[in-house]
């Protein structure tokens, strides 16, 4: 029997605190784990200490492995589901071809080749906004021109003033690099909302992810757990798709935990007051991805 923590949410669901994966991995009640990547594999630089060895543990037991990312790089595999983008969907759709494209610089900006898309620079001529990243505004050459964010959210500005709508690729509102935040495209989205702006959200915590996960894995809902260090994103993700939960506290909120290194533990008060601040809850805490 594994320990429970004593700690307990406002709506009575209880969470255990882990030191490591190996007590719950053993039980072998989970046959696919979903794990996020930014904050709990690595931390935009280089791997967690312990995350490698924890990853093939976790296969030798058997276990499944899908990572789910809210990160908007493309790759092989989701070319061909993004150029059928939008065929059965009426709101795809109506959006058009021409696109205000946001995207990053320094972290390299992410091509739209092959997508049959027309990057406009001018608001005037833009019938969506596309936000893959926040460090620039692409160009129909395909360069990205880097821009601050402040220059990002006036171009915003006038977007919502001609009801443009935006399709936000990542709706991390920030991750982790090194053990500094960076802003992602959610915080631009979150904006364009304020502003009145329409956005479509792609990603966790929206459910459809989670469910495209257990097709994947060929699992239901009760053979699953999704490891994650945000609450606003990963857990309440896998709350609404009523799957179990581990919420890596050393990821993006070890600062509001008051987390000085990596390997500090949370105290649970503080978790529990995190999670009932997001309204999302784990069904277990773990100071981070180790065995």
């Amino acid at each position: 029997m594994m320990p429970r923590c004593s700690v307990q949410s406002t709506d009575a669901q209880l969470f255990q605190s882990l030191k490591g994966l190996q007590q719950l991995a053993e039980t072998h009640r989970f046959k696919a784990w979903f794990l996020d990547q930014f904050g709990v594999l690595h931390d935009g630089k280089q791997p967690y200490p312990g995350a490698i060895s924890t990853l093939k543990k976790l296969a030798s037991s058997g276990a499944k492995m899908v990572i789910i990312s809210n990160s908007s790089r493309r790759s092989s595999t989701t070319m061909d589901k993004l150029k059928s983008l939008g065929r059965d969907d009426a709101w795809f759709a109506a959006l058009g071809k021409s696109c205000i494209h946001m995207t990053w610089s320094a972290r390299g900006t992410i091509s739209l080749e092959g997508l049959g898309l027309q990057v406009v620079e001018n608001v005037q001529d833009a019938e969506f906004i596309l936000a893959h990243g926040s460090e620039a505004l692409g160009s129909p050459s395909g360069d990205a021109i880097p821009m601050k964010l402040e220059e990002l959210e006036s171009i915003l500005e006038q977007c919502a003033a001609k009801h443009i709508p935006m399709v936000v690729a990542n709706p991390d509102f920030v991750t982790v690099e090194a053990r500094a935040l960076r802003v992602m495209p959610g915080t631009l989205a979150s904006k364009y909302e304020k502003l009145g702006g329409e956005v479509k959200w792609m990603g966790k915590p929206d459910k459809i992810i989670y469910k495209s996960a257990m097709d994947l894995a060929g699992v239901d809902p009760a053979e699953s757990i999704a490891v994650g260090d945000s609450l606003h994103h990963d857990i309440k993700g896998a709350n609404a798709a009523a799957i179990q939960s581990v919420f890596v506290t050393c990821g993006i909120h070890g600062n509001e935990l008051g987390l000085n290194s990596f390997a500090d533990v949370a105290d649970l008060s503080s978790v529990q007051a995190l999670a009932s601040k997001y309204d999302a809850y784990p069904s277990y805490v773990l100071p981070s991805f180790t065995w």
